[in-house]
């Protein structure tokens, strides 16, 4: 076994950054506060009996479905290394978190195989706080930043969770929420191992975790779409992204990814059809609606009234500058929501003032 540079270890990736900050650089007045959002990234869903099919493999059995699919992707993608000048060339998210650990953790893989799991591992755990992170820098309340990195830590596998780095890490994150129970508002003080500061750290540096390139995810897109063109024509079907075709197979793109269909739609390589263009719109925008959705029905469950705003900040965030631009969310449309939170919330402390209370003005509006 070797050494794992998590994304909440106190690694010497991590260290610099903690000590960029500690000279001088001021760190970004980050917070959540308490309402849920909806996360703009795919997920997958899994029933409880998939989950514990996962659950009860051995750690042996992990590392082989790891080198399996590590080897299927580099086939695929006509790569010998995930890496490319030090940055991932390779999409890995088809790996679940008890495989990447496997393969950033275990010698079988290669020094290059490693730090590219160790690469996506922070990529992740820097996506699950994004969102968070830029109500945060709005809210000014860090209760909620930390509560999402305790449930992602909380998420990863019984291997990881038992090594040094997650422990660490997690009892500094515990620290950390025992002091924000007493000032929300203040940036707790949990150690060099509090995660979510040195994440804020990296930020503020300039440091974070970088996607893959897009020129890349455009180049596995393309050579996804024409294995689902061959399959279909080996069945003697003309692929089509007619969804009611009765004589052709349908070519699905919202099971695609945010980030490979703004691939496709922005086509900045030009690889692209027209029609696989327009496809690719349809379901990006389909999805871009569906969080829109979601956030807006989350936050008609909350008695907060900047819920809404608040989780259009955390989508926006949690999205790469492709995928917005893809799915038509500007720069202007990210200050509407922060504008509407600042708005909302002064009237609210207004009518606190008047001699009303949150309750009070909650049923005025009807609530």
């Amino acid at each position: 076994m070797v050494a794992v540079s998590s994304a909440y270890s106190t690694s010497s990736y991590y260290k610099a950054a903690a000590s960029a900050q500690a000279a001088g650089a001021t760190s970004t007045s980050t917070a959540a506060t308490g309402s849920t959002t909806e996360q703009a990234a795919t997920s997958v869903t899994l029933s409880d009996e998939a989950l514990a099919a996962l659950a009860d493999r051995t750690f042996a059995t992990v590392i082989s479905d790891a080198r399996a699919k590590l080897t299927t992707l580099l086939t695929e993608a006509d790569r010998t290394s995930p890496l490319e000048g030090g940055k991932l060339a390779l999409d890995l998210t088809s790996l679940d978190a008890r495989e990447l650990f496997a393969m950033a953790s275990d010698d079988s893989f290669t020094p290059d195989e490693r730090e590219a799991a160790g690469l996506e591992m922070q990529r992740r755990f820097e996506a699950a706080l994004s969102g968070p992170a830029a109500i945060a820098e709005v809210t000014g309340n860090f209760t909620a930043l930390y509560k999402a990195a305790a449930e992602y830590l909380d998420s990863l596998g019984l291997e990881e969770k038992a090594g040094t780095d997650w422990i660490a890490g997690r009892a500094a994150i515990t620290e950390a929420q025992k002091q924000l129970q007493i000032a929300p508002k203040t940036m707790p003080d949990a150690g060099e191992d509090d995660p979510v500061a040195l994440y804020l750290a990296l930020v503020e540096a300039g440091k974070s975790a970088q996607p893959q390139d897009i020129a890349d995810v455009a180049t596995g897109a393309r050579k996804t779409l024409d294995a689902l063109y061959a399959d279909a024509i080996k069945t003697g079907k003309v692929p089509t992204f007619n969804k009611n075709t009765t004589i052709g197979t349908y070519i699905d793109m919202s099971k695609f990814g945010s980030r490979t269909l703004s691939a496709i739609v922005l086509d900045k390589t030009g690889q692209f059809t027209d029609q696989e263009v327009s496809a690719a719109n349809t379901a990006m925008r389909g999805k871009s609606g569906a969080a829109l959705l979601a956030g807006f029905q989350n936050a008609a469950k909350s008695s907060d009234p900047t819920a809404f705003s608040q989780n259009i900040m955390s989508l926006f965030a949690s999205m790469t500058s492709e995928e917005r631009q893809a799915a038509g969310w500007s720069d202007q449309f990210y200050q509407a929501a922060v504008q509407s939170y600042q708005t909302t919330t002064k009237l609210m402390d207004m009518f606190a003032q008047a001699g009303g209370g949150n309750t009070g003005f909650l049923s005025w509006l009807g609530k």
